[in-house]
């Protein structure tokens, strides 16, 4: 199960950083700004939770959408809020229809109930191993 999940992961990912590199963007840091576009002010611990991400990788993933000018953080007493600049969420919308292509293109290669069921079963067992 580990070589055949690290095997997809890669697989994946590969197709996913195609997909958003259409905008420039790595497939993590496509999937940062629209966890922030949905829910601005979020906190970094809860966008590493999301993502599944530590926190070190997500402060760095912020930082550099930060300096790319589609995140900006705002520090509210000891806590620490990420909210989306407008050139961030002018990208929202090509985001979701990316996030549909990718959908659609692995769904075209397992078929709709086949793709559905794996992430279903995935996501799963990724609890229950947690």
């Amino acid at each position: 199960m580990y070589h055949s999940a690290n095997a997809l992961s890669r697989i994946m990912t590969k197709i996913s950083d195609e997909e958003f590199g259409a905008i420039g963007l790595s497939s993590s840091h496509a999937f940062l700004l629209m966890t922030v576009n949905e829910k601005q002010g979020i906190q970094p611990t809860e966008i590493s939770e999301q993502m599944q991400l530590t926190p070190s990788t997500v402060t760095r993933l912020v930082e550099k959408m930060e300096y790319r000018g589609y995140l900006k953080r705002e520090s509210m007493g000891r806590s620490t809020e990420v909210y989306s600049t407008d050139a961030g969420l002018e990208l929202q919308a090509r985001l979701k229809e990316i996030w549909q292509g990718l959908y659609k293109r692995y769904t075209t290669v397992l078929g709709k109930e086949a793709a559905e069921q794996l992430t279903t079963d995935i996501y799963t067992a990724s609890q229950k191993l947690e």
